[in-house]
């Protein structure tokens, strides 16, 4: 496998790109939906385009990232990854978190339960950036 750790590595740079784009652009559409009426025409074009970015690119996108990652460690092997790597991983761990939290805010919407503002959307908006500069930092610099 490691004769293929190159093409491994940019294919879970793609899937992690995908990843990353919903987390970013998700908790955006949140914060404009929590200010539509539910059952409008509105509330169901935001509806229909939260669970398709959330179904056609983000779960698949989050699935590849994990089994590509999983790949590339088997090549070296958990030992010879330093301290930044478990952190990294429990950046990623904590993303998969919020992932599953963004989920649980969709389904909020489609039953017309949504419960935080368009403030709140916009503060967790913030939240994958941040983790994600602190991946790219662990993974390019290795501290």
């Amino acid at each position: 496998m490691a004769d293929y750790y190159l093409w491994i590595k940019s294919f879970h740079l793609v899937a992690v790109i995908a990843w990353m784009c919903g987390l970013l652009y998700l908790p955006r559409i949140f914060a404009y939906h929590a200010d539509v009426e539910f059952g409008s025409d509105t509330d169901k074009i935001f509806q229909k385009m939260e669970r398709r970015l959330l179904r056609i690119i983000m779960n698949p996108a989050m699935i590849v990232t994990y089994i590509l990652g999983f790949m590339l460690v088997s090549i070296f092997g958990m030992k010879a990854l330093g301290m930044w790597f478990h952190i990294k991983l429990t950046l990623v761990l904590l993303m998969t978190l919020l992932h599953g939290l963004m989920a649980r805010w969709r389904k909020g919407f489609v039953v017309g339960n949504n419960t935080h503002s368009n403030k709140f959307y916009r503060i967790m908006n913030e939240i994958p950036a941040v983790i994600m500069i602190a991946i790219v930092i662990l993974v390019i610099v290795k501290p």
